[in-house]
């Protein structure tokens, strides 16, 4: 299951993401992971200071939504990283690495997140594209919008044929890492939150119970 979060950024956190863009050194994408010959993309080096601040901009947004905890239920959230695609560039079909090395220790990759910064009609190609079994889905989000999305999915970026690509990456570490567990307590949780106050108060509080239940048990 995955989920498409809007207004993650605010239009004026995307022009300032944008601008700091501008100053960003880009470098091989695959400086961080040198052994995977699907990935040709650039992203920011984060030793500069307009990538540091772009990337607190991008985290601090992710990490303040509320869509994105009742759907991921974080434990850690890794620092946002800012990727480029010029015409060419793709990231052919891979599922994320289970592990992340971390400045604070190995962090689990329970959920993959990509928010896009580009605005969709200035480039052609681009899209992600996330394989459900014998389906695909295409994504290609506004700017400020997140797509979410359990990191053993098997997905890609497609090839960029005209202009420019801008979006950032990250990945979360679930309080719920089973991810068909994640997405029953998520439905549960919105069925709860749609439904709860149509119920008797009785059956209210004993779907709270279920889902309070469910949360204690599977947390880890």
């Amino acid at each position: 299951m995955f989920l498409l979060v809007k207004n993650v950024l605010s239009p004026a956190e995307v022009d300032q993401v944008r601008q700091l863009a501008r100053a960003v050194r880009f470098m091989d994408g695959r400086a961080s992971n040198p052994h995977n010959t699907a990935k040709k993309n650039l992203q920011a080096d984060m030793s500069g200071a307009e990538a540091q601040k772009a990337s607190q901009i991008a985290g601090a947004a992710i990490a303040a939504n509320e869509e994105v905890r009742n759907f991921a239920f974080p434990k850690r959230i890794a620092t946002p990283l800012l990727s480029r695609y010029e015409p060419g560039m793709t990231y052919g079909a891979h599922s994320d690495a289970a592990f992340l090395p971390l400045p604070t220790g190995p962090m689990r990759s329970d959920v993959s997140a990509t928010l896009f910064i580009g605005d969709p009609a200035t480039y052609d190609g681009g899209e992600l594209r996330i394989h459900l079994g014998s389906e695909t889905v295409t994504i290609k989000g506004n700017p400020g919008e997140m797509i979410i999305y359990p990191s053993n999915t098997l997905h890609e970026v497609v090839p960029v044929t005209r202009g420019e690509r801008l979006a950032f990456f990250t990945f979360m570490e679930s309080v719920i890492p089973d991810h068909v567990q994640r997405e029953l307590l998520y439905t549960l949780n919105e069925v709860y939150a749609l439904e709860g106050l149509k119920m008797d108060w009785e059956n209210r509080t004993r779907l709270q119970y279920v889902s309070n239940s469910l949360h204690r048990i599977w947390a880890k």
